[in-house]
C-alpha cells in the first residue's frame, strides 16, 4: 500500500471516528469499575513478535539499526506452527493469574492482527493469520479477563526512532492517525476486551498524540475497559516497570522474569520462585498489581524456565493465594519477619525469614483468635500479653519451600496497638 493511499484511507476511517465520537461524547477521564482488577493482584504479560525468531529481545531493530527492508523479511518467516493461545491460557490460569496482557504490537510497528492501515502485519505476511483474533477467542472462551498492549510509535516509519529524537510533522501525523485507526480496529473487532494497555508515547506529546481523544474513543467503544498511563494521560492505573513502586492511586509493576521482555533463550538470568512471590507479595501489601511477563519464542513455545516457574508458582498460589486476591495493606506488621497483607478480617504473614517453632509479632491491636500456616494447614497455639503475640507449636523449620504464609483470624476489625509499628 503507497503511502498516499495509506494516508487517504486513514483519514477516512478518522474522519467516521471523529462523527461517532461527536455523537456519543465521552470523557477520557470517567473512572470504570475497577473492583475486579484490584482484586485480581496477579496478571501475565506476554512479548511476542517477529523479533521472537533471532532471539535477541524486542528491540533488535533499534539497538542493532536494521533497515527496515531487511528487517521486514522476519515477517516472511513468522509462521509459528505452536501457537496454542488456549495453552497459553490455561497455563496463566494454573499459575493463580486473573488476566493475561499481549502485544498486539511492539514498536517495530508489526501487527499481530489484521490491520486495514498496515501491511505489515500477520495476516498480511507469513503466518496468514490473525493470532490477536485466536488469542482473543481463546481467552473468551476461558472466561480470563483480557489486556491488549498497544505501541504508540512505530520504527518502520522514515526517521522514527525512541524517545528524545524528533519526529517531522508529515511523519507525526502520519503515526498519530495510524495509532488511532488501529485501536480503533483493536476495540471494534475482538470483542469485550479488559484493558488497554499503551506503551510507546514517542515522542512525548500527548498533544500531538491526541491522547484525550484517544482515550475518549475507546471508552465510547468499550465502557468498561481499564486503560494505563501511558499515553501521556493519567488513566486509571500506574505502570512503574521492573520495580515495585507504590502509588495514591491504583498501579500495576510489571517485571520479566530474566532481563529481557522479548524471548532471548540465552539470557539464563531467570529471577527464583521464591523472587518472583516476593515481588508479587510486595505489590499486594501495598495494594498494587504483579504482571509478570513471558517470552515464547518464533514459534510459540514458552521457554522451558517460564513453564516451571509458572508452574512453582500455581501450587504455591493453590495453598497461599488466600492471602493475595483481593488482598490490601495490613494494619498488623510482620516486622522483622517478612511481609503482610490484609482481606476482611484476616491478615497474612508472609514469612521471609522463618524464626523457628515460635513466631513472635508485636503491635497488635486486636484479639488473635486462631493462626494457620496455609502450606500445612496446621494451627499454632496462641499467647498474647497486650500488644504482643507469640506463635507458637510450629515446625523448626520452614515448612513451605519457597515463602511460608500465617494466616490470623481476629476477633473483629484488625488493628494495630498505639503507637503503631512503623
Amino acid at each position: 500500500m503507497s503511502l498516499k493511499i495509506r494516508l487517504l484511507f486513514i483519514g477516512i476511517v478518522l474522519s467516521l471516528s471523529l462523527n461517532s465520537l461527536a455523537q456519543k461524547p465521552n470523557s477520557p477521564l470517567s473512572k470504570p469499575d475497577m473492583t475486579w482488577w484490584q482484586e485480581a493482584r496477579f496478571g501475565m504479560f506476554i512479548h511476542w513478535g517477529v523479533y521472537s525468531i533471532p532471539g535477541r529481545g524486542e528491540w533488535l531493530m533499534y539497538q542493532e539499526h536494521v533497515p527496515f527492508k531487511e528487517y521486514a523479511l522476519l515477517a516472511d518467516q513468522f509462521n509459528p506452527k505452536n501457537f496454542n493461545p488456549k495453552a497459553w491460557v490455561a497455563k496463566a490460569k494454573e499459575a493463580g493469574m486473573k488476566y493475561v496482557v499481549l502485544t498486539t504490537r511492539h514498536h517495530d510497528g508489526f501487527c499481530l492482527f489484521d490491520s486495514k492501515v498496515s501491511d505489515f502485519t500477520a495476516p498480511k505476511t507469513g503466518a496468514k493469520r490473525d493470532l490477536i483474533r485466536e488469542f482473543a477467542d481463546a481467552c473468551h472462551e476461558a472466561g480470563m479477563r483480557m489486556g491488549f498492549y498497544y505501541s504508540l510509535t512505530d520504527w518502520h516509519f522514515p526517521g522514527v526512532l525512541p524517545q528524545g529524537y524528533p519526529v517531522s510533522k508529515p511523519t507525526m501525523k502520519l503515526l498519530v492517525d495510524q495509532a488511532h485507526a488501529q485501536v480503533r480496529e483493536l476495540l471494534s473487532n475482538y470483542g469485550k476486551v479488559d484493558i488497554l494497555w499503551f506503551d510507546g508515547l514517542s515522542p512525548n506529546d500527548p498533544v500531538g498524540w491526541r491522547s484525550k481523544e484517544l482515550l475518549a474513543m475507546a471508552r465510547q467503544l468499550q465502557p468498561e475497559i481499564i486503560i494505563n498511563d501511558r499515553s501521556g494521560i493519567p488513566g486509571d492505573f500506574g505502570t512503574p516497570e521492573n520495580s515495585v513502586t507504590a502509588q495514591d492511586r491504583p498501579w500495576e509493576s510489571c517485571f520479566c522474569m530474566n532481563r529481557t521482555w522479548g524471548y532471548a533463550p540465552y539470557d539464563r538470568n531467570y529471577k527464583p520462585v521464591d523472587e518472583l512471590l516476593r515481588l508479587l507479595v510486595s505489590c499486594t501489601s501495598q495494594k498494587g498489581n504483579f504482571l509478570l511477563n513471558v517470552s515464547p519464542d518464533g514459534e510459540g513455545t514458552l521457554p522451558r524456565e517460564q513453564l516451571e516457574n509458572l508452574e512453582n508458582i500455581g501450587k504455591w498460589m493453590k495453598r497461599n493465594g488466600k492471602g493475595i486476591y483481593g488482598a490490601g495493606p495490613s494494619p498488623i506488621a510482620a516486622s522483622n519477619l517478612g511481609m503482610a497483607s490484609r482481606v476482611k478480617d484476616k491478615v497474612y504473614l508472609f514469612i521471609q525469614r522463618w524464626p523457628g517453632s515460635t513466631v513472635p509479632i508485636a503491635w497488635v491491636g486486636s484479639k488473635v483468635k486462631s493462626a494457620c500456616v496455609l502450606a500445612t494447614g496446621q494451627m499454632a497455639r496462641i499467647e498474647q500479653k497486650g500488644d504482643r503475640v507469640w506463635l507458637h507449636d510450629l515446625p523448626e523449620l520452614p515448612p513451605d519451600t519457597y515463602l511460608n504464609v500465617i494466616e490470623l483470624t481476629f476477633e473483629g476489625v484488625p488493628k494495630p496497638s498505639e503507637p503503631a509499628y512503623r
